[in-house]
């Protein structure tokens, strides 16, 4: 029998840093629960191979949504990390803290003590920001944030073309101004990916205070009465028991959380009753409120050879790849995402609601059918999609996947969402800085263009960008749809917290990863009772004529 003060289970991007911040003082034990394993390897640590770890049985949970009624039924993925790490070990390195307004947003939701200016300081503590707007950014944290070289002239050209058609530059969409064109930034450090495990967690692990058990399943809390006082886990075969002297810390991800918590008998009541679970809290919200990020890839012949689309031969990715092992660097050192840009759809947004990754090859994300010859592209897709889903349980066994559900593309203002997006991206790549560059348009080809056109093409080719969230929704006590109160703690219960992007309210601009990190920082605090940070009073910029203007 295994005994911790806390007991945390995932060792993810929001699990690792609660590791390490809730062990620093020595004071408390902490065991972190791990179904998966090792994150040694080529596939994980180096870079340019983002699109393996996501597809390899041995690192993802291998989810699958259920098939989509708007989306011609089909069925997209949900990768998840199962490896030390969590997804900050599988996914594409972008490092994005989300828009200011999200968090403001956050606190009006009934996330007191999330706006913006409280969750700042925990941004910065958390990171060591290689660039970037100075006062804004973090200089001593253990997150490692970089940009790429850029040595690639069409990411120049992606940024001005942004300008040609009117929109500003950025040099700092993680500091003072998020809106515009500018470099993207990311989580690699000396040439390899910089994951959750190795900021935090690694280092955590050579405190006596601090361990790892991996192969570990867990499978239900336990509780006396209505405190929560363990986990039952499953490991090499045999049931276990792992007792939290103080707390259990659920951070298994927005899929496995809620997940979790059902298994344990909190939910909506009616749904755990079918299942033959015993009911100890019934909370509505558990597993509701799911969102994600779509993006259609928009994709251009290159009349230059100069794209990545030239190095996906056996023999260039050997050559690629033992650069990488023997000095960590070139074209295997980064993720390749190094210019990106949020926008906003129209006027009367007050900050952006599309994001843009360039990408300098014609591919999909998960490394798959690459065009034939050379091409580019751009990632888009809209922040803040109104559909929602759920996330359910098919049985009361824990080693089966749970029904994911995320009813995309179920409002009409999706559908005028994305035509925008896919016509501003047109119109990006349209201008003079593109023209030494670009040959015919590829997808979604130059036949679609009417909105009936365009709504077909998003049905067959829309993706997910892997950004699941809210499932276990932070807000007010008395808030019925709520699943945590604003210090993670589960409403209802005792010794029981959730602290991961399933506690997001809202859905925050961009990718996951960095917020996930700043919630395990944030979290710790309110866990050991600490005074939170010092309040911010930096004031972002917002589009000063927001209202009647688009750019």
């Amino acid at each position: 029998m295994l005994e911790a003060d806390f007991v945390i289970v995932g060792s993810g991007s929001a699990g690792s840093a609660l590791a390490s911040r809730l062990s620093e003082d020595g004071r408390n034990t902490v065991l972190v629960l791990e179904f998966g394993g090792t994150d040694f390897g080529p596939f994980i640590q180096m870079p340019a191979a983002l699109s393996y770890p996501m597809n390899m049985p041995i690192y993802d949970w291998g989810y699958k949504a259920e098939p989509e009624p708007a989306l011609n039924g089909r069925s997209l993925a949900t990768p998840r990390g199962k490896v030390i790490g969590g997804s900050s070990s599988i996914n594409g390195m972008v490092f994005v803290r989300g828009h200011a307004k999200d968090f403001d947003t956050w606190d009006e939701m009934g996330a007191r003590g999330w706006a913006f200016a409280d969750v700042l300081p925990y941004f910065q503590r958390m990171e060591t920001a290689h660039g970037g707007d100075e006062g804004w950014r973090g200089t001593k944290g253990p997150v490692h944030v970089t940009r790429g070289s850029r040595k690639n002239p069409l990411y120049k050209a992606f940024v001005e073309a942004g300008v040609e058609a009117g929109f500003a530059p950025t040099d700092d969409y993680n500091g003072f101004r998020q809106e515009g064109f500018g470099p993207m930034e990311m989580t690699v450090w000396k040439g390899k990916r910089w994951s959750a495990a190795d900021a935090y967690l690694k280092p955590a692990l050579k405190r006596e205070n601090v361990t790892l058990s991996t192969r570990t399943l867990a499978r239900r809390i336990l509780f006396e009465g209505r405190r929560a006082v363990g986990v039952e886990v499953e490991r090499g075969g045999r049931i276990e028991v792992v007792r939290a002297r103080r707390e259990v810390i659920v951070s298994a991800s927005s899929i496995n959380s809620p997940k979790l918590l059902l298994l344990s008998g909190i939910g909506p009541a009616e749904d755990l009753k079918r299942q033959g679970i015993a009911v100890l809290s019934d909370r509505p919200g558990v597993g509701r409120n799911l969102q994600d990020h779509l993006e259609c890839y928009i994709q251009q012949e290159a009349k230059l050879p100069i794209t990545l689309n030239g190095h996906l031969s056996l023999f260039a990715k050997g050559r690629i790849g033992l650069e990488w092992l023997l000095f960590r660097s070139g074209l295997g050192a980064t993720n390749h995402f190094e210019a990106c840009a949020f926008v906003r759809s129209k006027a009367g947004v007050e900050y952006p609601d599309i994001q843009f990754h360039f990408l300098p090859a014609a591919i999909r994300y998960d490394g798959r059918a690459p065009v034939p010859g050379h091409g580019f592209q751009v990632h888009v897709g809209p922040m803040r999609s109104k559909s929602r889903g759920a996330v359910t349980l098919k049985s009361h066994d824990p080693r089966e996947k749970p029904v994911i559900r995320f009813n995309y593309m179920s409002t009409d203002e999706d559908w005028e969402d994305f035509r925008t997006a896919i016509r501003l991206a047109r119109e990006v790549f349209g201008q003079k800085a593109f023209d030494p560059y670009r040959g015919r348009e590829i997808a979604p080809g130059p036949d679609v263009q009417s909105d009936e056109a365009i709504d077909d093409f998003v049905r067959e080719h829309v993706e997910s960008a892997y950004h699941p969230c809210g499932t276990c929704r932070m807000g007010s006590p008395d808030d019925r749809d709520a699943v945590v109160d604003p210090t993670g703690k589960v409403i209802g219960v005792e010794g029981l917290r959730v602290a991961d992007s399933s506690i997001f309210p809202l859905i925050t601009n961009g990718n996951l990863n960095g917020p996930s990190m700043m919630v395990g920082e944030k979290m710790a605090d309110h866990i050991l009772g600490r005074a939170p940070l010092p309040r911010a009073n930096h004031e972002p910029w917002i589009h000063p004529r927001w209202r009647t203007e688009q750019r």
